[in-house]
């Protein structure tokens, strides 16, 4: 047995590494290579890092006017924040943040209303921003609910004294979109000037300002609602704000708008006639009278929605949110008339699945 013993020994002691100058070369090899490799990566993010902090602190780039406001108790960090996202400073973060508190000024910074550009310095921003800015005098313009945009403009040139003229030449230039709600070529914004109370700066106002500050107001509700229920209706977004148009021309309470979404679609999908007034009244013939005469009923307007199926050619109103909402949240209903009803409620109307039903409730409702 001793013989294998041996044997076994001298073959494990064979196993044993040997001293440090007879291990093989190439694990050397690839020690320096890797160590060659971890110099590379830390010497590039460190060009890396030094490039981009001295492209943050450069004010390289365009530079066009932009509003921006620093609420009262804004910290740094907020106003970096917000200063980036204007595009004043390139750089935000935790980069934007160390180079403005590297500035002692950064403790200077005073709330208010700014006038800066795209693409400063910290330095530049800072000599703005730790002045007291100028008092903007502004003027109130409440746009209510369901105005269309003749009615825009009439409220903005009692503002403003801007001609109504001028105001809705600009907004029927065809330059307004807003992705993905107003298609780019579309030729007039109707209903997508938010009805909102503004606060509109007075000096150097002009149509074009008033036109992005709604549309942007827009863009800020919009957020708020789930557009991809859009698709699962088989409408675009600008179909969306199309049908909300008429949802509130058409409800007198907020209980009603679902309800009267789901006419509008369930109409749309029996291939019927919408039957809405309140689109011809839009075109009305004989505009000023708010009211619909028989030959008036008669007209061939792409508006008459009691001639043509489908949806109106453009909104016919400013929606406000809650009718965009029921227009993406309609009511799971399988109602396809409505009359209003005063004797159910103040801007009540009754809802019906069949013509019979509804000829009986308009004969309630509106005696007739």
């Amino acid at each position: 047995m001793l013989p294998t013993a041996l044997s076994l020994t001298t073959s494990r002691r064979s196993a044993l590494p040997g001293p440090r100058h007879q291990r093989d070369p190439r694990r050397r090899h690839w020690g320096l290579l890797v160590f060659l490799v971890v110099v590379l990566i830390v010497g590039g993010l460190s060009a890396y890092a030094l490039n981009y902090v001295s492209d943050c602190k450069s004010g390289d780039g365009p530079h066009t006017d932009v509003q921006i406001t620093i609420p009262e108790g804004s910290s740094g960090g907020d106003v970096v924040n917000i200063l980036h996202e204007a595009g004043v400073l390139k750089c935000g973060g935790i980069i934007g943040k160390f180079l403005m508190r590297n500035d002692d000024r950064s403790n200077q910074i005073r709330s208010g209303e700014y006038t800066l550009q795209t693409n400063m310095t910290v330095d530049q921003a800072l000599v703005v921003l730790t002045k007291q800015p100028d008092v903007v005098e502004r003027a109130e313009v409440p746009i209510p609910e369901g105005f269309r945009l003749t009615q825009i403009a009439d409220r903005v040139h009692e503002v403003f004294d801007l001609p109504a003229k001028k105001f809705l030449e600009r907004a029927r230039s065809g330059d307004y979109f807003l992705k993905p709600y107003l298609p780019k070529g579309t030729e007039s914004p109707e209903g997508f000037l938010f009805p909102a109370v503004y606060q509109i700066p007075v000096e150097g106002v002009t149509a074009d300002k008033i036109i992005r500050t709604m549309l942007d107001r827009f863009d800020v509700g919009a957020e708020e609602l789930d557009w991809n229920k859009a698709k699962r209706l088989g409408l675009t977004p600008y179909e969306i704000v199309n049908v909300a148009s008429m949802i509130e021309k058409e409800a007198g309470t907020d209980e009603d708008r679902p309800l009267i979404a789901a006419v509008i679609y369930n109409r749309l999908e029996n291939g019927m006639q919408l039957g809405i007034d309140a689109t011809l009244l839009y075109d009305d013939p004989t505009p000023g009278d708010n009211q619909l005469t028989d030959s008036d009923l008669d007209s061939d307007s792409p508006y008459n929605t009691r001639k043509h199926t489908g949806l109106p050619p453009t909104p016919i109103a400013s929606p406000g949110e809650a009718s965009l909402d029921a227009a993406l949240n309609p009511a799971h209903v399988d109602y396809l008339y409505y009359v209003a009803c005063p004797k159910d409620g103040e801007g009540k109307s009754r809802f019906s699945k069949s013509n019979t039903e509804f000829q009986q409730d308009k004969s309630e409702c509106l005696g007739g």
